[in-house]
């Protein structure tokens, strides 16, 4: 009779690299907090809306948070969108048999408070937990908002500038030669144009959007990201197994993608979170400055710029400072730990 033979698998060098990372206790509990505020920021409808939820009015069931509903429909004089935050209007959709689920917080990002008990900027109270601003709209809204508009714009400018940057440095690095010196010279000429000029022109022809915004800092922002990967593909691309893979008749494009790219994707990675935080520091400071940023979309920069110029109401400039320093800092964290799990002494040593 014969034993089985249990066959051990090692862990590939992607769980190896996990498993160091999840060792960094300050990089992976910031990582689970950065995930968690995240997961909170895209329900923010949810958290901090001036519409109900639900609304049960004379047997009737309303969603007031996915459609817009007349104020005649709970009893009303104006056919208007109904003000949910009318004293009215909340008796009446609460008396009786009538109710109404609320979120947390009744206010959205651009909720004028036209019941505040104090004149605007008004300070923290029980009814705007943070205060409000100079026009009356409640900080924790524009701050919960605000935090999801950075972050996922900082994601979004992020992958955009690594797909450009792993390509234009997977090209330059790998068939080096006259192809990397041509696009050597375009990439300084281009570097060489003024961002902040160029973003000045395109506000001035264009309406102000995080689209056009968006855009200017994408075609920009990855030059910094390709110089590390032509550097990692030039030290690669004549190391023996890609002489190997040349000899087994392989084409480029596939010693790029099977061998290549996934032997230097090591810094790409481990910049990742200090690149993110580059592009929340971008948005902010061009919302700080009035560029490119609609005036209604909740950002931290705006509210920056509202605390410079109200310098009595404390609690605008210190809670944006909150929220920002601390996306910073787990965004760093996450970075520290990224860097320590994918440093090559590190892998060498398990």
């Amino acid at each position: 009779m014969t034993m089985p033979t249990t066959v051990l698998r090692h862990p590939g060098p992607w769980q190896r690299s996990w498993r160091r990372f999840t060792q960094q206790r300050r990089a992976y509990i910031s990582l689970l907090i950065l995930a968690v505020l995240l997961v909170v920021s895209l329900a923010a409808e949810l958290v901090s809306n001036d519409k109900p939820l639900i609304v049960h009015y004379q047997g009737q069931t309303y969603f007031p948070i996915f459609k817009d509903y007349a104020e005649t429909t709970f009893g009303g004089d104006f056919p208007a969108p109904a003000d949910y935050l009318d004293p009215y209007i909340q008796r009446r959709i609460t008396a009786g048999d009538n109710w109404a689920v609320f979120a947390p917080n009744r206010y959205g990002p651009n909720t004028l408070n036209y019941f505040a008990p104090s004149p605007n900027p008004a300070p923290p109270s029980r009814v705007n937990w943070l205060g409000t601003d100079d026009r009356g709209r409640d900080i924790l809204a524009r701050l919960l908002y605000g935090f999801r508009v950075s972050l996922l714009f900082g994601l979004a400018l992020t992958a955009v500038g690594c797909v450009l940057g792993i390509f234009f440095g997977a090209i330059q690095g790998y068939f080096a030669g006259k192809v990397d010196l041509t696009m050597q010279r375009l990439i300084e000429v281009w570097s060489s144009v003024p961002e902040l000029y160029l973003l000045l022109i395109l506000v001035s022809m264009f309406e102000p959007s995080l689209i056009v915004l968006f855009v200017v800092l994408s075609v920009f922002g990855w030059m910094g990201l390709s110089d590390y990967v032509r550097g990692e593909f030039l030290r690669n691309r004549n190391l023996e197994y890609v002489t190997a893979a040349r000899a087994l008749g392989l084409t480029d494009w596939q010693i790029i993608r099977h061998h290549l790219l996934p032997n230097s994707m090591t810094s790409v990675i481990a910049f990742l979170p200090f690149r993110m935080s580059g592009a929340v520091l971008a948005l902010t400071a061009f919302a700080f400055l009035g560029l490119g940023v609609p005036a209604d979309v909740p950002t931290l920069g705006e509210l920056l710029e509202q605390g410079k110029g109200n310098l009595d109401a404390w609690w605008i400039s210190l809670s944006t400072f909150v929220v920002l320093v601390g996306m910073l800092l787990l965004l760093v964290f996450v970075g520290e730990g990224l860097r320590a799990a994918f440093d090559p002494r590190t892998q060498e040593g398990t």
